[in-house]
């Protein structure tokens, strides 16, 4: 890996969230590293935390310019965000591809040291590179988990099978959903470390993403009108060589006393359905690797291993 060009790379620390300018440099960044690697390099939660409206004590954010003045580019960007002063920080780093082996996801790195412990960070490497394995290693940091990216190939539509009729379906209204969603969600991922903590100004940050449709947002509930299940879809417009857009099973959630009763499969079907009819021809989804029925349903669906993000932690002892 060669040195930094002396007097060209500057990094910047800005705490709490980015001017508009400043996301909007960030957001394109992330999109030309997703079309060279194929990986989406910030995470939602990310995105999120980036656009707030308010100071925020829990978002560390490092930016890296090569050139000076007006001709100053971004070229990398470190972000870490934490739930609480008692949770660890969370880091996502990315460079541009044209700037990349040159030493700035180091210098970024190194910057961060100066402000936080790294060797007791979680950092996500969106893919399984080699380069994230390297800077992991030097910061003291372990692979501590595995999110599977699984992708299904083609416009072939999935059979779905008839609802109990003690459910009905029906898709997502804003202004109304939020409360029970909310709590449905917790209730379904209560022991996931990201989706089961959103709270209702991730909930609304999420819906004023110009992604978001409710129309792909399906609900299923009880003869009581008790939410019992739910398939949010998103679809990722056409990139690169791409034609067609592509289309996301985002997340799809059953609370624990509905589990076992076919839905989040029924739902699964609906939602990849819903995609295909809007010209779709492939989807994906993220889920945990040793979350084996998880996995074993997507596969039974056609679903296949694309690529893993890796999450690296504070070292394991023996």
């Amino acid at each position: 890996m060669s040195e930094l060009p002396q007097n060209t790379v500057s990094i910047q620390h800005v705490p709490g969230e980015l001017d508009e300018r400043a996301l909007s440099d960030v957001r394109d960044l992330a999109l030309d590293a997703q079309a060279a690697d194929g990986n989406p390099p910030l995470s939602d939660q990310t995105l999120v935390a980036l656009a707030a409206d308010e100071p925020n004590d829990n978002l560390l954010a490092l930016l890296a310019e090569v050139g000076e003045g007006v001709d100053a580019k971004l070229a990398g960007v470190a972000i870490a965000v934490r739930e609480s002063p008692d949770h660890p920080w969370v880091l996502e780093l990315v460079v541009h591809p044209e700037q990349r082996r040159a030493g700035i996801g180091r210098a970024l790195l190194g910057k961060l040291g100066e402000l936080v412990d790294l060797s007791q960070i979680q950092a996500w490497a969106h893919g399984d590179h080699e380069a994230a394995k390297k800077l992991a290693t030097g910061a003291g940091l372990d692979r501590v988990r595995e999110l599977y990216r699984m992708r299904r190939e083609g416009t072939d539509y999935l059979e779905e099978a008839p609802l109990d009729r003690r459910f009905n379906v029906r898709t997502f209204r804003v202004g109304e959903d939020e409360p029970v969603w909310l709590e449905a969600n917790a209730k379904s991922f209560a022991h996931h470390p990201e989706q089961g903590s959103l709270t209702l100004n991730d909930l609304e940050a999420r819906m004023s993403e110009d992604w978001f449709d409710p129309t792909g947002f399906f609900l299923a509930f009880d003869s009581d009108q008790n939410l019992l299940a739910y398939h949010w879809t998103k679809i990722h417009p056409a990139t690169g060589d791409q034609i067609r857009p592509t289309g996301e099973v985002y997340v799809v959630g059953v609370v624990p006393e509905a589990q076992g009763m076919g839905l989040g499969r029924s739902l699964t079907d609906t939602g990849v359905n819903y995609l295909l009819e809007l010209g779709v021809d492939s989807v994906i989804l993220y889920v945990d690797a040793d979350n084996e029925p998880a996995v074993k349903l997507y596969r039974s669906l056609g679903f296949t291993l694309w690529d893993a993000d890796i999450m690296y932690g504070p070292q394991k002892l023996d």
